[in-house]
């Protein structure tokens, strides 16, 4: 009986030492932190950006489905008039209502965050919401103004997206109406063939634009998450979190106190209290059938159900393998989709570095060019970029060894996927095979000599992380006849994209 005391008064202990630790973490975040100076001003930037693309696709993609729908009525209301209206009908009011929705929701309102849930985004949220009540632990060198901007960029941004997922339900329920209207019109099909098929390639590649920018908004960079990795280390971050936090929603009943803080459950999901309640209730019903008093009955009953269950579970993620998990009318397009549509500029670009080296001649010395390259990808695996190219030598052989800059190099290319990781290539080049000492020599255009070059590359697939993209390729320069003296007919590349 003496333990317990002394057990109690080791426990109160702790937990007087784990307050005092907690309080001076908390009253000296702002110094020991360094929170970046920058942080707010890049991330309302960010999330402002992000904002207005969205938006701006979204639009062109409802715009442009309006404008193939009227269309479309025209050439069935030649043949169905009452039909085409029925089918129509109010479907361009739509259009522009979702437009303007997307245009005005600042996310201001109140609003229960709905659909696949965003873990960054959450915590994110968080974030920004427990610096917003505790602003002392900034510090003074921290503009509070930009974190209220970043939090109303990031209200806007949630809500858009819930908006644009909307757009994306409308326009998969208008392609589904109107496929079904044709599937019972034949007649109408060689008609409207094309604009159904545009239809149907906007729908997808709206679905995959949608799903593009929800990817952004969940991918941070080094500074947002070096700054959210400072603030969950405060005990006092972790606690509001426990509150505030979409995660946390699953966790809370229904009819909450509002405006007291904690977060709501998502709709359409039970809550873990919901859940106890009902396996309770299952096995005690279990019990009282079987007889049996202590529960016993009413554990292997659910856990015959649980393990029945879980097979049917089995069964139909098995189905779903075999279709396209997830897969929707829109995701599963009817013609062979463009991955990179829905990307933006920055994120089509592909960089390279390669490199070749010359056997020595009569005129040159043994040399290396170290080449670097940007691509542009039209499509999966196929691309157009520009490149540059600086010549090494290396000495005429390895009793004479030298190293000189040799000259540069200029480039176009273009790549198109064949199969199994082979593309065929083609380029043309200007290279300056000369030692200069000045740029101006490079502008005697008489020094340059041009290079046409088709062949073969191939991706080789590595297990290194660094080398992953490594690509080799075999080329021809058909006009390496024509060059004075004459260059190198056959150019092998070795390189490596990121």
């Amino acid at each position: 009986m003496q333990k317990i005391p002394a057990l109690c008064g080791a426990a109160l202990l702790c937990l007087a030492f784990s307050i005092v630790d907690a309080q001076m973490v908390d009253s000296t975040a702002g110094k020991v932190l360094n929170y970046p100076t920058h942080f707010f001003g890049k991330l309302q930037a960010r999330l402002a950006g992000l904002n207005n693309d969205l938006v701006g696709q979204t639009q062109k993609y409802l715009e442009k489905m309006a404008r193939r729908e009227a269309r479309l009525q025209k050439k069935i209301s030649s043949s169905d008039s009452t039909g085409a209206k029925r089918l129509f009908a109010a479907s361009a009011q739509q259009y522009a209502t979702l437009i303007q929705k997307l245009k005005t929701d600042t996310g201001s309102r109140h609003q229960v965050i709905s659909g696949q849930y965003q873990p960054y985004v959450d915590s994110l949220q968080g974030e920004l919401g427990f610096l917003k009540k505790n602003p002392q632990l900034l510090g003074g060198g921290i503009n509070t103004s930009q974190l209220q901007g970043s939090v109303s960029q990031l209200q806007a941004a949630q809500a858009k997206l819930q908006d644009a997922n909307e757009a994306k339900v409308f326009i998969q329920q208008r392609r589904q109406q109107i496929s079904q209207y044709l599937s019972q019109h034949t007649n109408l099909q060689s008609l409207t063939a094309r604009y159904s098929a545009g239809i149907n390639r906007d729908a997808y590649y709206y679905s995959q634009q949608v799903n593009e920018y929800r990817a952004m908004l969940s991918d941070p960079d080094k500074m947002e998450a070096k700054a959210l990795a400072m603030v969950s280390r405060l005990p006092a971050y972790q606690t509001f979190m426990k509150t505030n936090s979409q995660l946390s929603g699953l966790f809370k009943l229904p009819g909450g106190v509002p405006g007291s803080g904690s977060a709501q459950p998502l709709p359409g999901l039970q809550t873990h209290s919901q859940i106890s309640q009902q396996i309770e209730s299952q096995v005690m019903a279990a019990a009282g059938n079987k007889g049996g008093g202590d529960g016993a009955a009413g554990l292997g009953s659910l856990s015959s159900k649980v393990q029945s269950a879980r097979s049917q579970l089995d069964s139909y993620k098995s189905r779903l393998s075999q279709l396209g998990a997830g897969s929707t009318l829109a995701d599963a397009p009817s013609f062979r989709p463009n991955d990179q549509k829905t990307k933006t500029f920055w994120r089509r670009l592909e960089y390279g570095v390669n490199f070749q080296t010359t056997t020595s001649s009569y005129y040159y010395p043994t040399t290396t060019d170290l080449g670097l390259s940007l691509g542009y990808r039209l499509g999966h695996s196929n691309i157009i970029g520009v490149g540059a190219s600086y010549k090494i030598g290396w000495g005429s052989d390895i009793h004479h060894i030298a190293v000189t800059g040799q000259g540069v190099g200029l480039r176009s290319f273009v790549q198109i996927a064949i199969k199994s990781g082979f593309s065929a290539t083609g380029g043309f080049e200007y290279n300056y095979a000369t030692p200069f000492t000045d740029l101006q020599q490079l502008r005697q255009l008489q020094y340059w000599t041009r290079s046409g070059l088709i062949g073969l590359s191939k991706t080789v697939s590595m297990k290194s992380r660094v080398f992953k993209k490594t690509q080799v390729q075999l080329l021809w320069d058909f006009l390496s006849y024509q060059q004075v003296p004459k260059g190198q007919p056959v150019v092998f590349r070795v390189g490596y994209t990121f």
